[in-house]
């Protein structure tokens, strides 16, 4: 059977699956426009003002679309944000202050939070690190590497604990990513024990993959990247927070300074991409995803170890394929890189990146420079020498990538 004739047979067998995402897209892209209509968007909210950003009602509307998406009492929406994890550590220093106390819930945190925190770095990275301002921080460990440990939960949250961080996605583990179903059982247990304890949720990789958001579920702040899911693909920096006002007010004052707060920041003309980019990120996350199932399906078809499986359901845009040696994982990433539309040509090698420990290798021939919602796939040079893939503008562009990667298998 010829690779073409394996994919046309893997497509019959995932109909089922292919037809639920289609649910969730109708589902998040109604949910979207409404935002819109409601919001009474209109060609005067695509212009920005200059120098202080006062005034700018494209960006006033623009962060009560969010807040509807995200079904928020107020967002945050800005290009000033420099990456997601710049995003979220707005979220961290400005709802901390020395003495509190903060607990990650979901074992040890994505590479370059844990450089935020302070559990990673050099001696001047620490220093301005949290734990380096004082915050005293602990975690709840994984069982057997991969499980929420609910129980232990239970134990370590206190009435002295502030807040407690609750990565959806797995980032460079192995573990699963966490379902809103999973998200709201910790926000429950959480509140259960701390009422007034902060439930921040890093929502990187996670928007419009299921029909409900964290917010939803009793999480009182979230925060994520724009070149990521929200951005639709077309987004060229930024991020955004969303929550309850409170929150998103400290987080705003961390990003511009306390009494500027929300009110300034120019936005240089990015609004229309903002808002279109949004309007189409339902649609550009369902090909996504459909994408990264057609891919467990194949690899495991192949003889890889590929989670999650292409019948699990789906809470983020990753495929992990473990190679449990370097060399294939440089070669998947290659092989990714030469089937991108930008930089095809270009051969990757492991590098050292800010904000990571280990040698990195990315494949990323994207159209906006570290978007990992376009095809890209990435990973650490650390045992088990797992390949982190995802994304996809189009399921067209991941069908073809896979079917170059079986030719070149077979050969």
């Amino acid at each position: 059977m010829n690779c073409n004739e394996i994919i046309k047979q893997a497509e019959i067998k995932l109909k089922d699956e292919f037809a639920c995402i289609d649910e969730i897209r109708d589902y998040n892209q109604e949910k979207v426009l409404n935002a819109f209509t409601e919001n009474r968007v209109a060609p005067e909210h695509f212009y920005t003002v200059s120098g202080y950003g006062h005034d700018d009602i494209g960006r006033e509307v623009l962060d009560k679309v969010f807040a509807q998406t995200f079904c928020a009492e107020k967002a945050l929406v800005r290009i000033h944000f420099a990456s997601g994890t710049h995003t979220l550590a707005c979220v961290l220093f400005g709802n901390l202050k020395p003495g509190d106390n903060l607990l990650s819930v979901a074992g040890e945190p994505y590479d370059t939070m844990q450089e935020v925190i302070g559990t990673m770095g050099d001696e001047e990275t620490r220093r301005s690190s949290l734990i380096g301002y004082g915050i005293n921080y602990d975690e709840v460990p994984l069982i057997n590497n991969s499980d929420i440990d609910f129980d232990g939960i239970k134990e370590k949250v206190d009435r002295n604990t502030t807040m407690v961080l609750i990565q959806r996605s797995k980032g460079y583990s192995t573990r699963k990513s966490l379902s809103v179903d999973t998200i709201g059982k910790i926000c429950k247990i959480v509140k259960d024990k701390n009422p007034d304890c902060i439930c921040f949720v890093d929502n990187c990789y996670g928007e419009f993959v299921e029909k409900q958001e964290p917010l939803e579920v009793g999480a009182d702040i979230i925060a994520g990247s724009l070149i990521k899911n929200p951005g639709g693909g077309i987004v060229e920096a930024g991020g955004y927070i969303a929550g309850k006002e409170l929150f998103v007010d400290r987080a705003a004052n961390r990003l511009t300074a306390p009494g500027i707060g929300s009110e300034g920041g120019a936005m240089f003309n990015q609004h229309r991409l903002i808002f279109q980019g949004l309007f189409m990120a339902p649609s550009v996350v369902s090909e996504a995803v459909k994408g990264a199932i057609l891919a467990a399906y194949l690899f495991v078809k192949i003889g890889y170890d590929s989670s999650p499986k292409y019948n699990e359901k789906r809470t983020d845009i990753i495929q992990n394929i473990t190679f449990n040696s370097p060399e294939p994982l440089e070669e998947f990433c290659r092989t990714i890189q030469g089937l991108s539309p930008v930089n095809g040509y270009v051969t990757p090698i492991p590098e050292y990146i800010p904000g990571y420990e280990d040698k990195v290798i990315m494949a990323g021939g994207t159209f906006v420079e570290g978007s990992t919602i376009e095809l890209s796939a990435d990973g650490p040079m650390r045992p088990p020498y797992v390949a982190y893939m995802q994304g996809g503008l189009n399921y067209a562009h991941v069908k073809i990538a896979l079917r170059r990667i079986l030719e070149k298998l077979n050969n």
